[in-house]
């Protein structure tokens, strides 16, 4: 017997995901939704059309919506599931995802009058954190339907006059909260770091803070896919900004999300944008941005699913996040997620890679030697200015600069001898 679930977005239903006799699942817009002249596709990789689409695809979009490795696995566990059933994985929760669409049962609604939220007290707050590494999104909990994407423990929350809630029924949040849980000492700072130093050298990057419950630290991230009416102590709506991932828009699954395992390449991500992007000559130069701050701050994790497209009337770019110093952990990969001008391992990339780079991206060398150049400069004038709480942010500080400082010197030569 086939299994159906609606899917909707912001209030409207677009199709259903169906799960056939064999446990295949398939996609198919609604007549409905084709017919409506503000219709938009939900995804680069399923444009509008009659036909179904099917497993391969429909695993790559809708399976990226969901956690990824133990944490789906623990999910799965806690839920009674299999972690290789997206279309169970969904059912439990998927009421409040990345960008703006929720997945009910047939027939049902994501009605927003029976959505509430549940305030916690400091206490409160502590005790579900200290929950969070056996219980991933809190998934079973009465009323939470929350899913996040990615292998880090984290909570998708609202908050308001300073305190967080946990939405219940499919309400929207408007938080990322991210404890310091992590196996890598101080990952969250690190992480608060580079987001600062993004936004301080004019990156276009999220909004986050330190915040601190009991003895727990945690990183509260605002939520680029949420549009808040009002204020944070008067909030008279959320509305919900659809999003996904270039993973998503590419049809690639998140198991494959590296290069080398069949994830994007830096040249398709640009492909992506030139085709597709309302203002790709903003978003192109955003990229190129994210590839040299990436490369330059050490953050060899900036895969395919650490870069998406918000729809906010228009495609373009979201802002950057989970930027990481990762070469400061030396148990981690020091190869890039992504080949940068035909080389993966960070520690062998020169100006002459990112020469290559420009020829394999339709940039020209001149221009991509001169931004290295550029943004080099821009980092080391603000680093003195980015705020350090944690002696791993100190010393993080300290290994960007030697890196730009050094590759500022490559540049500077390559571009007298140009």
């Amino acid at each position: 017997m086939n299994r159906t679930l609606d899917v909707w977005l912001n209030g409207e239903m677009t199709g259903q995901l169906i799960q056939d006799k064999q446990g295949e699942i398939h996609f198919t817009y609604s007549a409905s939704w084709l017919e409506n002249p503000a219709a938009v596709s939900i995804s680069c990789s399923l444009p509008l059309q009659k036909q179904s689409f099917g497993r391969k695809i429909c695993h790559a979009f809708f399976g990226g919506i969901l956690p990824e490795e133990n944490q789906r696995k623990l999910i799965a566990k806690n839920l009674g599931i299999s972690a290789n059933n997206d279309f169970s994985m969904l059912e439990k929760i998927g009421g409040e995802c990345a960008g703006a669409l929720s997945f009910m049962p047939a027939g049902e609604t994501p009605d927003a009058g029976i959505s509430s939220y549940h305030k916690l007290t400091d206490s409160g707050l502590t005790d579900i954190l200290l929950k969070l590494p056996s219980r991933p999104l809190l998934a079973g909990e009465e009323g939470v339907r929350l899913s996040l994407a990615g292998v880090q423990e984290k909570l998708a929350v609202y908050v308001k006059d300073g305190k967080i809630f946990i939405p219940l029924n499919n309400a929207p949040s408007t938080h990322i909260l991210k404890p310091d849980f992590s196996a890598y000492e101080g990952v969250i700072f690190n992480e608060a770091f580079c987001l600062n130093l993004a936004r301080k050298a004019g990156l276009t990057a999220v909004d986050a803070a330190i915040k601190k419950t009991g003895d727990i630290h945690y990183l509260l991230i605002k939520r680029y896919d949420r549009i808040i009416d009002g204020t944070e102590t008067k909030i008279k709506k959320i509305t919900r900004l659809h999003q996904e991932d270039f993973c998503q828009a590419l049809a690639i699954p998140s198991t494959s999300k590296y290069q080398n395992e069949g994830g994007p390449s830096i040249r398709q991500c640009l492909d992506l944008i030139r085709a597709k992007s309302s203002k790709p000559v903003i978003d192109l130069e955003m990229m190129l941005n994210a590839v040299i701050f990436n490369f330059l701050v050490g953050n060899c994790d900036a895969h395919g699913k650490n870069f998406s497209i918000l729809y906010s009337g228009q495609f373009q770019l979201a802002p950057l996040y989970d930027l990481i110093c990762t070469i400061f952990y030396p148990d981690l990969s020091q190869n890039m997620a992504m080949k940068l001008g035909g080389e993966y391992r960070i520690n062998r990339i020169t100006t002459g890679n990112f020469d290559r780079f420009a020829e394999e991206a339709g940039f020209s060398k001149p221009e991509i030697r001169r931004r290295i150049l550029e943004l080099t400069e821009i980092i080391l004038s603000v680093l003195p200015e980015t705020e350090i709480l944690h002696p791993v942010q100190q010393q993080v500080a300290n290994l960007i600069k030697t890196r730009c400082t050094h590759f500022s010197g490559q540049a500077q030569k390559n571009i007298h001898h140009a």
